[in-house]
């Protein structure tokens, strides 16, 4: 009986630390603001890549990181990065996963059942402006404007890590110009949760 509530007042702390802007209640309000985001930058290599949410960054291409826990039942499918609102993560785990940029430009997500955030990050500035066939997100803080992607090497990359649009971003080869800058497509998404949660 004492491990019950233990384990029950735990979950009720960790329900009430949560950021609320992606709860399970919210994101079913929501869901007409979700979206996908496309990368579009005529004649580059990043043209029509999608983002995705994997190891706490954000990425262009390739497949996001997921989990869900195996009591639950109906896992949502996982195979791609929605984002519900301007500013959160459409998961199904309670309490939800925001974003953030650092102040190295980098865009990042919380884990789940956690509030961290870098020191110093923002979890403003984002904005959602929905459009047909497609809408647009952009960032504005830290004098941001908008995203650049940025190669792990300049002369051949194999991956583009999605950063904040700052001259003074701390990106992986060390020089911003290395970095491409594109505008991010919101794409609608008219499905329930995307995936219980990213990782």
């Amino acid at each position: 009986m004492k491990l019950l509530t233990l384990v029950t007042s735990t979950l009720t702390a960790l329900a009430a630390a949560a950021p609320a802007s992606a709860s399970a209640p919210d994101a079913v309000a929501d869901a007409a603001n979700a979206f996908r985001v496309m990368a579009l930058r005529t004649g580059s290599n990043i043209h029509f890549l999608p983002m995705q949410a994997r190891g706490s960054k954000f990425w262009l291409g390739g497949l996001p990181a997921t989990y869900c826990p195996t009591m639950v039942e109906n896992c949502p499918p996982g195979n791609e990065t929605v984002i519900l609102g301007s500013s959160a993560l459409y998961v199904e785990v309670p309490g939800g996963q925001i974003l953030y940029v650092t102040q190295e430009g980098e865009l990042g997500f919380t884990r789940a059942h956690s509030t961290y955030i870098p020191p110093g990050a923002a979890i403003g500035g984002f904005e959602h402006v929905p459009g047909e066939p497609y809408g647009q997100w952009s960032f504005k803080g830290f004098g941001a404007d908008g995203f650049m992607a940025c190669p792990d090497n300049a002369e051949n990359p194999s991956s583009w890590q999605v950063f904040a649009a700052m001259d003074n971003a701390t990106v992986p080869t060390g020089n911003v110009n290395d970095c491409l800058g594109f505008t991010a497509a919101a794409v609608p998404y008219n499905g329930s949760f995307a995936a219980w949660q990213y990782i």
